[in-house]
């Protein structure tokens, strides 16, 4: 078969059409329940209320306080995932000693199960069992509320976040790292600049667009977190760690107020979009700078 052989479409588009009938219809299906008064527990006849839905839940206080926390998890973890995952892939990508063993070390992290690192993380931070706490106690201090106080419990997510997706960073930043070409630094050094100097001028340009492209995924990863949340602090202390997804779940699962969910489900949507379109504007002049 020729590249410009037209029977290739007729096995192309049946695959595509499908694919696109089964992303569109629970979409479609969704929007058309978030205008309408849907619950399933105490059963209740569906009836359309427009934008009601939508306007309660920009009136409602907690919708707000689960945008803030969830932005604050996602930007504050994916921040430092950047910072730490840069810093170690310049140090492998440098050749150090024993690189090949901290390569494979490094993914173990993201190649686990959230639940199973939420599940051990709240057993290592348990306020009166955990070994954290076993060890602070055994230098004189106090048993510290990693999980029953509102910003150890934040700090704890993030951590956690951050120890778990810091290799995803690793992986395409060593990847792009290994990608730039010798001869630029080459020169460099014979105009004798310092490997801070080098950094800056040559790396850190030239790596732009691979690291705007991996802090958008990590960014709107993020921003669905809700197994490590549900595991650790089920939304707690009250509502403190509360996310997006997770009040979602709330609503949809546990009150079955189908109607609600959805358009909190569009309304999380547009947040996203909002910071992303946010985001890559902010950077279009550095990315057009340096392409």
């Amino acid at each position: 078969m020729r590249r410009d052989d037209p029977v290739k479409y007729f096995f192309i588009w049946p695959a595509f059409l499908i694919v696109l009938a089964i992303a569109i219809f629970p979409l479609i299906f969704s929007l058309a329940n978030s205008f309408t008064s849907y619950r399933l527990v105490p059963p209740s006849p569906q009836r359309f209320v427009g934008v009601a839905n939508y306007v309660d839940l920009l009136s409602n206080p907690r919708f707000w306080h689960t945008v803030r926390t969830t932005a604050l998890i996602a930007l504050t973890s994916v921040a430092l995932q950047y910072v730490i995952g840069f810093a170690i892939a310049v140090a492998l990508a440098r050749r150090v000693k024993g690189v090949e063993f901290f390569r494979a070390s490094f993914l173990i992290p993201m190649l686990v199960a959230p639940v199973a690192v939420a599940l051990v993380a709240r057993q290592i931070l348990n306020p009166s069992l955990g070994p954290l706490n076993q060890l602070t106690s055994l230098f004189g201090f106090s048993n510290l509320p990693f999980l029953t106080d509102a910003k150890w419990a934040l700090g704890s997510l993030i951590a956690v976040e951050v120890w778990q997706w810091t290799p995803f960073v690793i992986l395409l930043l060593l990847a792009g790292l290994q990608g730039l070409p010798d001869d630029v630094y080459e020169a460099a050094e014979l105009e004798q600049a310092s490997g801070w100097q080098q950094f800056w001028s040559i790396t850190f340009p030239m790596m732009l667009p691979i690291s705007v492209a991996v802090v958008f995924i990590r960014i709107v990863e993020s921003f669905k977190i809700i197994d490590t949340v549900f595991v650790m602090t089920g939304g707690g202390p009250g509502i403190a760690t509360e996310t997006l997804t997770l009040f979602a779940y709330q609503e949809g699962f546990k009150k079955f107020n189908l109607g609600y969910t959805s358009a909190l489900s569009f309304l999380f949507l547009i947040v996203v979009m909002i910071l992303s379109m946010i985001y890559l504007a902010l950077l279009k002049p550095y990315l057009e700078k340096y392409k």
